[in-house]
């Protein structure tokens, strides 16, 4: 690149002062970082692959801010490039129903890959992006014709490296040599509290040597340097981290380098001072003609590029079918298992579908952490696996991105405990509809032995909690099989709760409803004083309970609810028609379950943490036996 120093410094200008204003118009927001990333985002300009009337071209590089807090400049980019974003939109920043909300969401803004804010997530985003695009390629890529060639670009900051995330999410982008990956470090040194040395004293980059990364230190006010980083780092064999040193609020008048830039508005004399010092217009959100011809210039190179790229898939009709099949799943061409009546535990179950689901669908991979024998997550298909080590955040965050990427349904499973070590990823996914289908075994106190540590409690009532995820705790095998067919077209990410210990197959000679509602009945009584709803390995327990109950005399019907989430969204007539509302209705769920309070009028639930002991034990010690239900709901009527 051979770009006047000139020109680029008004481009950069263009950038900073469309991102003061922007914060400054809102009175929020953070212009620190976009003052101080300018320099480099004008030079990343021109390598940068993308096409801004087609954001979703396949083949464009991916550009993830992980530090989301730069969202001013990420828009201000955006803008300039000539992506659906106007200058108004740019003037509404943070605003009630804007396009440019105060940290980047994919579903409010064209041209945003992923959805970021909390620190760290980002990183692992951009890890998830490089993966899948090495994934895409494997499948589609041929000596004659390289359908996926394209880039991801991170920038991130010192809040993100000093997340955990980002720890987990290096160490296996350097281990895989994912060196289609490039993330540009904004080493500003400072955090909202002050200078970085009050907290942050590691070098950071011998731990990125040292996680197999290629490192490239350089000023980030320096655009010869910036250009040859980004040179060398496209052509590099392994991940490249460019360590950009950059001063916070570059071309303030007076606050350049303070850590007050950070997260408040400069305010109207400091931005006036500061546009004077730079010789630029004090005229808001200025935007010289020479500079907006340079940025717009990214519409004509990214036309030309996807047309190009069609023009290459075109001449290699094999490799668009293969496309086609992953962009393009055909749910209907999964040959599901049949289960015969022998007690299994639904983790098992789960294995054999998911194997099944794999056949059929060519963009369905995944991994667990560690755990893949125990998750019962193997899949027999070569090439289909992912194995992220003891990673569960990591792992999270990067199918998420993969569920992005456009071509793949991916999967991720680790113990249900654990879910407490990803459970940021799993609220990101939620905010991007990501189809990302979360796997957890080991789901109850029916863990035994490994003891409270082991044994979900509070977990499945927080997911529950979450807007726009779909929890499954199937009750054996068909109800999983059923959950399955949900869960792929649902345009939302969904977990599945599955059992380590047997479950007995149900009998289903009497249900009625409809399982896509969330609930169904499985017993129903002419004259029910009773409805018992249930899920997971409590199902089998309501239906023994209410057998004990009818000989009683005491009228039962059991309601199976393998989603409560999909419940609560059903019309008021089918719940009163499921739950009979003239009966008592009692919840029984070996968790916390306090949710249930919003159908049931009693809970049998759990409100201690569990113990080492077998399983067997440990029902009988917390109730959950049917003779210990029957009392109970004796002693409720």
């Amino acid at each position: 690149m051979d770009i006047d120093a000139n020109l680029l410094t008004k481009m950069s200008n263009t950038l900073r002062f469309l991102s003061v204003d922007m914060v400054q118009k809102a009175n929020s927001g953070h212009p620190g970082m976009p003052m101080g990333m300018a320099d480099v985002i004008s030079v990343f300009h021109f390598h940068y692959s993308h096409n801004p009337k087609n954001p979703r071209w396949l083949n464009r590089d991916r550009l993830i801010f992980s530090g989301g807090h730069g969202s001013a400049l990420l828009y201000s980019f955006l803008h300039l490039a000539g992506y659906d974003l106007t200058l108004d939109d740019l003037k509404n920043f943070r605003q009630l129903g804007s396009k440019t909300p105060g940290h980047p969401e994919t579903i409010q803004t064209p041209g945003i890959d992923a959805t970021t804010g909390p620190l760290g997530q980002g990183f692992a985003n951009a890890v998830g992006f490089a993966l899948a695009s090495r994934l895409a390629a494997e499948r589609l890529n041929t000596k004659e014709a390289k359908i996926i060639d394209h880039k991801v670009w991170c920038f991130c900051g010192d809040g993100d490296l000093m997340e955990g995330i980002s720890y987990e999410s290096a160490s296996i982008a350097g281990h895989l040599k994912l060196n289609n990956l490039i993330a540009l470090y904004d080493s500003n040194r400072i955090t909202i509290d002050g200078s970085i040395d009050l907290t942050f004293s590691e070098d950071v980059a011998a731990r990125f040597r040292a996680q197999n990364w290629d490192v490239i230190p350089i000023c980030g006010h320096n655009f010869s340097e910036i250009n040859s980083a980004f040179e060398r780092a496209k052509k590099a064999s392994k991940p490249t981290l460019i360590i950009s040193n950059s001063t916070i609020a570059k071309g303030a008048a007076t606050m350049e380098g303070s850590n007050k830039t950070h997260g408040a508005p400069l305010g109207e004399a400091e931005i006036a001072a500061s546009k004077a010092k730079a010789g630029w217009s004090g005229e808001q959100f200025y935007i010289p003609d020479e500079a907006l011809v340079w940025f717009r210039s990214a519409i004509d190179r990214g036309e030309i590029a996807e047309r190009e790229w069609n023009a290459l898939l075109n001449e290699h009709p094999a490799q668009k079918e293969s496309l086609r099949a992953l962009v393009n799943p055909n749910f209907d061409a999964v040959d599901y298992p049949s289960f015969d009546s022998l007690p299994c535990a639904t983790r098992d179950t789960n294995g054999v579908i998911m194997n099944a689901i794999a056949a059929a669908l060519p963009g369905f991979v995944g991994g667990s952490a560690d755990l893949e024998s125990s998750n019962k997550t193997e899949i027999a298909i070569s090439g289909r696996g992912v194995r992220f080590g003891i990673r569960e955040h990591a792992m999270a965050a990067i199918c998420n991105a993969i569920a992005l990427y456009g071509t793949f349904i991916p999967f991720n499973a680790t113990f249900f405990v654990f879910s407490d070590y990803l459970k940021p990823s799993v609220r990101t996914a939620a905010l991007m509809k990501a189809k990302n289908i979360f796997i957890w075994t080991h789901d109850s106190i029916g863990v035994g032995e490994d003891g409270a540590t082991h044994q979900p409690i509070e977990q499945i009532s927080a997911f529950r909690a979450l807007p726009g995820f779909y929890l499954f705790r199937p009750a054996d095998g068909a109800e999983n099989i059923a959950c399955w067919k949900l869960a792929l077209t649902l345009n939302a990410p969904s977990g599945f709760v599955l059992s380590r210990q047997k479950l007995d197959a149900l009998d289903r000679s009497c249900e009625e409803g409809d399982i896509a509602k969330g609930a169904y009945l499985l017993v129903r009584n002419p004259s029910p004083r009773v409805s018992l709803i249930a899920t997971g390995s409590e199902v089998a327990l309501a239906i023994a309970a209410a057998a004990k109950l009818k000989e009683e005399g005491i009228g039962v019907n059991v309601v199976s609810a393998p989603c409560f989430d999909l419940l609560c969204e059903q019309e008021r007539e089918y719940i009163d028609w499921l739950i009979d509302s003239k009966t008592t209705k009692i919840a029984i769920e070996a968790a916390r379950a306090q949710e249930w309070y919003r159908f049931a009028d009693h809970v049998l639930g759990i409100d201690s943490f569990g113990l080492s002991a077998p399983p067997d034990r440990l029902y009988e010690l917390f109730g959950f036996t049917a003779e210990a239900v029957t009392a109970k709901v004796k002693a409720l009527l």
